[in-house]
Order: structure tokens, then sequence, then C-alpha cells
């Protein structure tokens, strides 16, 4: 076991993957801080994280705070006498919490800070058509994502890269960060590079408006959008056809160039295709999930679904 007292603090997979590297090295993980257990479906059934799961099968303590200011938590946090914290996909920290241990609290984030700073960084590199990302560990300080840098590793972003794909390489090169941070501090040799104040690229948490189409963008950013968000939450859209408004989200397509007369938004369909005309070509629909149905390629929808000559997305 290592010497370092490491309280790790979490939510999501992301972050599991990154605690897991850090048990199976051996690092003294003495508590884990995550969210409270949330009810989920419709038996409105207590949820716990990932990372609650994760800690519980590998027997660590557990602590899930609703307020991080809270006096109780505090006390608890203070008893852990953790020399390091290590936080990844969490939320932001107070004060007393972040200047707790001897050696400071770090952040791992998925972009190469300062770009990118805020709650969404992968999906907004993909949308924004960005060639490369990459992870980020820095010291936490009384700011969103802007304390002094420690360590970085770029990754390049693939032509054909989804959320997906990216979150996972994100994930795997950061729990390699994480380590190579941990043991620098461990083992006093840590330089750090402060941040410049200026931030050109923001990565704002994604709501239901920034993550609808608009189809009278060009179709690099249409695509590049639909990609950034597959498959998580989805890029979506509202389809008119037959007088009815159906919402739907688009998963897997393709840019088709070709010119055309056709107004931007009308639905062009075979019996085993959907385009739809944009402006220099058409975004070819490969997966699709329309309102109340399942999600599904597009094959499957028009073999039972029925798009009018004038359908179109709005």
């Amino acid at each position: 076991m290592k010497n370092l007292r490491i309280v790790f603090m979490g939510t999501p997979d992301f972050a599991v993957t990154i605690l897991d590297h850090l048990v199976k090295n051996n690092y003294n993980i003495v508590g884990v801080i995550t969210a409270p257990d949330k009810p989920a479906g419709r038996g409105r059934k207590l949820n716990e994280s990932a990372v609650k799961k994760y800690a519980l099968k590998e027997n660590l303590a557990i602590l899930q705070p609703t307020n991080l200011k809270n006096e109780n938590f505090v006390d608890e946090l203070k008893k852990l006498s953790a020399d390091l914290q290590i936080v990844v996909a969490f939320r932001m920290l107070p004060k007393i919490v972040w200047n707790m241990p001897k050696f400071g609290t770090f952040n791992l984030h998925a972009s190469l800070l300062p770009e990118y700073r805020g709650a969404a960084p992968i999906h907004w590199a993909i949308i924004n058509g960005e060639t490369k990302t990459g992870v980020t560990t820095f010291f936490i300080d009384d700011k969103i994502d802007t304390g002094e840098i420690i360590l970085q590793k770029e990754i390049e972003i693939l032509p054909d890269e989804t959320v997906g794909t990216l979150h996972d390489k994100l994930m795997f090169l950061g729990a390699e960060l994480v380590l190579q941070t941990v043991d620098q501090i461990e083992n006093g040799n840590i330089s750090t590079t402060k941040q410049p104040e200026l931030e050109e690229k923001s990565a704002p948490k994604l709501n239901s408006e920034n993550t609808k189409i608009d189809w009278s963008e060009s179709i690099e950013n249409i695509y590049n959008k639909i990609k950034g968000l597959n498959p998580f939450p989805s890029a979506w859209t509202l389809i008119e056809n037959n007088k009815e408004i159906i919402k739907a989200q688009l998963y897997k397509v393709e840019k088709v160039y070709e010119k055309h007369s056709y107004n931007v938004g009308l639905i062009k369909t075979t019996k085993k295709e959907l385009k739809i005309a944009v402006e220099n070509g058409y975004i070819n629909v490969l997966e699709i999930k329309l309102s109340g149905k399942r999600k599904m390629d597009i094959k499957s929808l028009l073999n039972g679904f029925h798009f009018s000559d004038d359908a179109k997305v709005l």
C-alpha cells in the first residue's frame, strides 16, 4: 500500500475508471465522496451513483453529503485525515473542503485547459469541430476549472468520433494522468503552470435548447453537433409529418455533399433511406428515435412508418 491517504470524489462511470486504476495500483483510498442516492424510474426506487456501487464492492468508506458545507460532513471528512483529495466529475467544492488536505485537492478535467472549462468539455470539442483535445490535472481554487495546471495529455479527435467513443478514450487517458499526478505529488517533484485568464472556448451545461439541431447551419456544423451528442444526451429536432409534430432524436448520420434545389429541412425517403436537405447537401440519417418508439436503424423505421412527400424538420 502506498503512503498518501487519498479521498476520492466523483459520481459517474467516467470517475469509476479513475478510482479503479487507483485501487488496482494499491493507492490508499481512505474515503469516497459521491452524490446522494436519487429516486429513479417508475417505482421511484433509490438509485446509487456508479461510484457508490464501485466503492461498496471494494469496501471503501463512503460519504454522500447533500450540502458540502454541512458541519457534520466537514467533521467526517476531517476524521479521514486525507493528505490529498482527487476530484473527477463531481461538483464545485467550497474552500473549507478543497483546502483541507496538506497536499491540496486536484481535479481531472476532460479538455486541454484553459479551453473548454465547464460541464460538458467532451461534447463541445466535437460539436465545435476540434481535431484534438485531451485531459488536464489541476489544483482546485475558488473558481471553476481555473487552478494551476499540473499535467496534460493530448489526443487526436478522429473525423467520425462521437462523444461516446471519445469519452471512453479520455477516461483511460485520464486514469493514466491521475496516477502520474499522484506519483509526482508523493515524490515531491511537482511543478505547476498558471492558467491564463482568457477563455476562448467554453463547455456550458447541455440543455434542451443547445442540443436542438438548427437546420439552417452548415452541413459540417449539423454533422458535428449530432456526433458530439451521440449517444448521450442526443441531438433532437421536430418533424412535421401529415400535420403531426413528432420529436425525433438523431444518433448515427452521414454527410452527403450534393447540389439540390429542395428547401432546407425537407425530408426525402426511399424504402431504405432517409435524407434531410441542408445547404450544399443532405444529412443521411442512419439511426433515429421517434417519440414513443425505440431507437432503431433507418431501414427498420421505414419498414413500418410512412413519411409524407412534404414531411420536414422544424
